[in-house]
């Protein structure tokens, strides 16, 4: 790998470390004022908004400059919104402004691996971003449960700076004070991230012609043989993911009777499943048998109605190991698959901005339904079997998809071509 490379992945890995402890952090904010219970994963919905708003416009962003100062300034807009929640805003909507930097760090940190490296490295690197990634994801979430916990929390709020009052006064706020320090961490390794040279010159800054081009990629990635099939499964891959991201807390608390900050270390298991899915997929499956892996994703599905079945800790985390591994070892290579697709037929950014606003898209939904179904007040595990249920059905269909595709043109022999020098398709 290039040594740049490897400065991506640190300054992705404090940017995520700092999402992630920052949403416990934020749940337990809204704990803390007594919110209903779904109003929580109205957290992730206002996150996610901005993901699909500016998905037009983000990616021509990301490709106008170079990406490592995209996520210098998009990093420092999520350091703000960090900031806000200190009682200056509401905690929705100050976490709103986070998701609005994350929607435009979003393109650029993925954008840049396919300027940086050749094809035939995208999922050995998509592996290492991936598990680098899920690491950020177990440490953050474990770390947010550890700033919100009853023997760390008291400590951290002991500091105080002489004459001045700091108005830092429960645990939350204190988590959320760490994760300030991380946020101005990862902005001193997003300044040396090196540029890449790639230009895309003639790009138009019209916002309706961004909104057209737009539209155009999007049908043109949903209608190649092979980038629909991978935009489809991490799109449900994410809004998944999100989704289970709460149904674990509000699990861990009904069926195994775990506080907030003891039931993130099940997050942090899930992640870690991820992580040696992906590790295991980025040495194991060649970015030509990608879609191999398909299957998996039905596994995923009947894993996670496993979860109705467990009364202890231990299991737990075995059952919900089991299913970050299967998402994990499915997803990398898909996640490869679609970059490459994407770049072939668009650029980088482009293609990562249509990748961000489906997949969001359908995390909104997802968590909609979820919320719902907690506004409805079913039983946890009824909702865990009907999450897996429609996880399996969904890949099933995938699958069954492919293989029709496959019956009328043999897509497959393409993956790995050369792409067309970063051109994006015009709209007619």
């Amino acid at each position: 790998m290039k040594p740049g490379f490897y400065t991506i992945m640190a300054a992705q890995f404090l940017s995520s470390l700092a999402d992630n402890a920052l949403l416990i952090a934020a749940i337990a904010l809204l704990r803390e004022a007594q919110s209903a219970d779904w109003l929580i994963p109205f957290l992730k919905l206002v996150f996610v908004v901005s993901y699909v708003m500016l998905a037009p416009f983000v990616g021509a962003f990301a490709d106008s400059i170079p990406k490592g100062r995209v996520m210098f300034l998009t990093n420092a807009i999520k350091l703000v919104g960090c900031i806000l929640l200190l009682g200056m805003l509401p905690p929705l909507m100050a976490y709103a402004l986070v998701g609005f930097g994350a929607a435009a760090y979003s393109p650029a940190k993925y954008g840049i691996l396919t300027e940086l490296l050749p094809p035939d490295r995208l999922v050995a690197a998509n592996g290492w971003i991936e598990g680098t990634t899920v690491a950020s994801i177990i440490l953050g979430t474990v770390l947010g449960g550890v700033l919100i916990s009853p023997h760390v929390a008291p400590w951290l709020l002991s500091f105080d700076l002489p004459f001045i009052d700091t108005h830092i006064d429960t645990p939350a706020e204190a988590a959320v004070v760490v994760t300030i320090g991380i946020y101005a961490l990862a902005a001193l390794f997003n300044l040396r991230i090196p540029d890449t040279g790639a230009r895309y010159p003639g790009r138009t800054s019209n916002p309706f012609t961004l909104l057209r081009i737009f539209w155009h990629c999007n049908l043109t990635l949903w209608r190649d043989p092979l980038g629909q099939i991978a935009l489809a499964v991490t799109t449900l891959f994410w809004g998944a993911g999100a989704s289970l991201q709460f149904l674990v807390l509000k699990w861990a608390e009904h069926q195994l009777d775990m506080r907030l900050d003891q039931a993130t270390r099940l997050q942090g298991v899930v992640a870690l499943g991820v992580a040696l899915g992906a590790v295991l997929a980025a040495s194991w499956v060649p970015l030509r048998r990608s879609l191999r892996v398909l299957p998996l994703g039905v596994a995923m599905g009947f894993a996670i109605m496993l979860m109705t079945i467990v009364h202890n800790e231990a299991m737990a985390m075995l059952v919900l190991l089991v299913i970050g591994i299967l998402s994990g070892f499915f997803v990398v290579p898909m996640n490869a698959l679609l970059q490459h697709r994407g770049y072939v037929v668009m650029s980088a950014g482009n293609s990562i901005a249509v990748q961000n606003f489906n997949e969001n898209l359908n995390i909104l939904v997802m968590l909609s339904f979820y919320a719902l179904m907690l506004w409805l007040d079913l039983p946890i595990n009824t909702v865990a079997v009907l999450f897996g249920l429609a996880v399996a059905g969904v890949m099933l269909m995938v699958i069954i998809w492919h293989r029709r595709n496959q019956r009328r043109f043999d897509s497959e022999v393409h993956i790995g071509e050369d792409p067309r020098h970063g051109n994006i398709p015009t709209p007619h």
